[in-house]
């Protein structure tokens, strides 16, 4: 069997496809990359294996995550969104959803696209930690801070430095498979469904 991060659950079969299909793969897919975004805030305050189980229903209820779509959702929709059980029913994160959109594309016009933004951070490189258990897994970074910074000062919500850390390890700018699993330290690539 192999061996894999001490934070997976492995008798959840979607969050051991999840780490091993997704979690630290480098991703440059613009709306892959929102998507990531929305899921990381959503789950504050819940654990990602909540959020993992409604992913689906998220696509569903915010049009594939279409960043254009998603910006133009109306306060009519939201009443909808707020008695969707298939997603979580926070008003605040589902407007924050909305306004992150709007913002997301104000940093696509000025960059080109969200990917050489955020990826700038990191000269576009990939930041590879070699971390065994759970205790040296820090819950943010100096660069989380200064991204979650630059990201509320352009108009975004829920990305608060813990929330922005755990989106940089789900798109593969910082890899942090433990020493002991089989994903450590791999060039790795994004796997389709």
């Amino acid at each position: 069997m192999k061996e894999r991060c001490p934070w997976l659950k492995l008798t959840n079969d979607q969050y051991v496809k999840y780490h091993d299909r997704e979690w630290g793969r480098p991703v440059h897919d613009d709306q892959v990359l929102f998507e990531f975004l929305i899921l990381e805030g959503a789950q504050a305050g819940l654990s990602w294996e909540t959020v993992l189980k409604k992913r689906d229903n998220y696509r569903k209820a915010f049009y594939q995550f279409d960043i254009k779509k998603v910006s133009k959702i109306t306060p009519a929709k939201v009443e909808k969104l707020m008695n969707n059980p298939g997603i979580i029913r926070n008003r605040l994160k589902i407007e924050s959803t909305i306004s992150n959109a709007k913002a997301f594309l104000k940093i696509q016009k000025e960059f080109g696209s969200f990917d050489k933004y955020i990826w700038s951070f990191t000269e576009g490189k990939t930041i590879y930690n070699s971390f065994k258990n759970l205790k040296e897994y820090p819950s943010k970074t100096q660069l989380s801070d200064d991204i979650s910074k630059d990201l509320k000062k352009r108009g975004f919500r829920f990305v608060g430095s813990t929330i922005v850390y755990a989106f940089l390890q789900a798109c593969g700018i910082v890899q942090d498979h433990s020493t002991n699993c089989y994903l450590h330290g791999k060039k790795l690539r994004r796997l389709k469904d």
